[in-house]
């Protein structure tokens, strides 16, 4: 007997306002997880159920989703970079290692003392292989 069915035996029979299926947990836990809002969700689930009905049967989908998708798509990531992958090691190296293109120097002084600094480009060497 499916979950459906089940439902609309218990709605019979108990009065029961609201049972969620798998199916509907599975789709919670996908909507959640791209950051469609608790408000959408609640519109589509069941054919539609209230904000507090939602946030009660679907507590562990809504707190979980995201996280669970984060460290996917991290752990993804993450596998790319040690693959190789250019784009996903500079993206790694940024985010994850703070590193960044451009130079910053600060120069902290007081007093009267005038100072000049000209950067040089340098240009990449060129190491010939034996």
């Amino acid at each position: 007997m499916g979950n459906g069915l089940m439902q609309d035996l218990v709605k019979g029979v108990f009065d029961v306002k609201y049972i969620p299926t798998d199916e509907e947990r599975t789709m919670v836990e996908k909507m959640a997880s791209i950051g469609i809002t608790q408000e959408d969700i609640s519109k589509v689930v069941g054919g539609g159920i209230e904000r507090h009905t939602l946030a009660k049967h679907f507590r562990k989908e809504l707190d979980t989703a995201k996280i669970k998708a984060n460290a996917a798509i991290g752990l993804t990531l993450y596998n790319k970079a040690l693959n190789g992958d250019t784009a996903s090691l500079i993206w790694y190296s940024k985010a994850q290692m703070g590193w960044r293109e451009k130079s910053q120097i600060e120069i902290e002084h007081s007093g009267d003392l005038s100072v000049s600094i000209n950067l040089t480009p340098v240009k990449a060497l060129k190491i010939k292989d034996k």
